[in-house]
């Protein structure tokens, strides 16, 4: 017999299957629907076959540890750290980013092409803004070797354009062979 009485259906949570409450119906007459009760070790869950949480696939320590874009944004903040040692006081408060694609609508100075950064002025109460866009860059690498530098030159075109200076002024070993 339910606690609603002996023809009543009771109210509040129905337990799914998997033992938690999947939905809540609606209270009869008024009737406040009682909260669900969390499940006893509900922080832990165990696969199907009832063994514990798997442990990652690569320890830290190995160097598939860390994914291709964390990677690509350790290159990106070690040549803005290059170029803020020597532009410091111009570089205060811009921001950089990196985004996987640019977006769909080029820019009304962009020709042809895709880009592989973009520089966004002042607007708004924003910053000046970076952009360096990863695959791009990654496509047009022609190796691991050459990602480090075609992601400094990249990023030193952008920091020329915001500072209104020539990329050979910002950095002296800057290379437009790419």
């Amino acid at each position: 017999m339910s606690p609603a009485g002996p023809h009543r259906p009771a109210t509040g949570p129905v337990p799914g299957p998997s033992g938690g409450a999947d939905r809540a119906l609606p209270a009869r007459r008024g009737a406040a629907v009682p909260a669900p009760v969390p499940r006893v070790g509900a922080g832990r869950r165990r696969d199907r076959r009832g063994r514990g949480l798997r442990g990652p696939v690569l320890p830290m320590t190995s160097p598939g540890y860390r994914t291709r874009a964390e990677r690509f944004d350790d290159l990106v903040l070690d040549a803005v750290e290059d170029l803020e040692r020597r532009w410091a006081r111009q570089l205060d408060g811009v921001e950089f980013a990196v985004e996987d694609v640019p977006p769909s609508d080029p820019a009304p100075w962009e020709h042809g092409g895709v880009p592989l950064g973009r520089y966004f002025p002042a607007d708004a109460g924003l910053p000046h803004r970076i952009v360096v866009y990863r695959r791009p860059v990654e496509a047009r690498a022609h190796d691991a070797t050459d990602l480090p530098d075609l992601v400094r030159d990249v990023v030193v075109e952008q920091v020329a354009h915001l500072l209104g200076r020539a990329p050979e002024d910002v950095d002296p070993g800057y290379d437009d062979g790419h």
